[in-house]
């Protein structure tokens, strides 16, 4: 799709990739270093993908996480997302998920991590 931003790779500074995903920093990073891992055909559904893909994205995020941690200490815990159509947030309508690296003290307090989608229901 020529007007899709994630199907325009050239564009991109891509700093992996294999058969099915390919690696960008996020152009609007939440924290240092915020990665998004995108599906390299245009697909704007993770419920779509195949097993086999969803192996390999285990694969893919697991190698991104190792390789964010060896080279940044700083690095305890990480979110990782995936806005999945245009209620739930989802702006750019091709699979992309989010490996976001969090750090003690980058917020006031935590917990709830994901459920702050919804604010109100951060904190339980």
């Amino acid at each position: 799709m020529s007007d899709c931003i994630f199907c325009n790779k050239e564009k991109l500074n891509i700093i992996y990739e294999d058969d099915i995903f390919y690696v960008i920093r996020d152009a609007y990073p939440v924290t240092k270093d915020h990665t998004l891992i995108i599906l390299n055909n245009h697909n704007k559904s993770y419920f779509d993908l195949r097993h086999k893909d969803i192996l390999q994205l285990y694969d893919v995020i697991k190698f991104q996480k190792e390789t964010l941690m060896a080279n940044d200490q700083s690095i305890t815990g990480f979110n990782i997302g995936i806005n999945q159509g245009k209620d739930a947030g989802q702006t750019v309508m091709h699979l992309h998920i989010h490996l976001i690296p969090r750090r003690k003290g980058d917020v006031d307090d935590p917990r709830g991590g994901v459920r702050g989608v919804i604010s109100s229901k951060q904190k339980y």
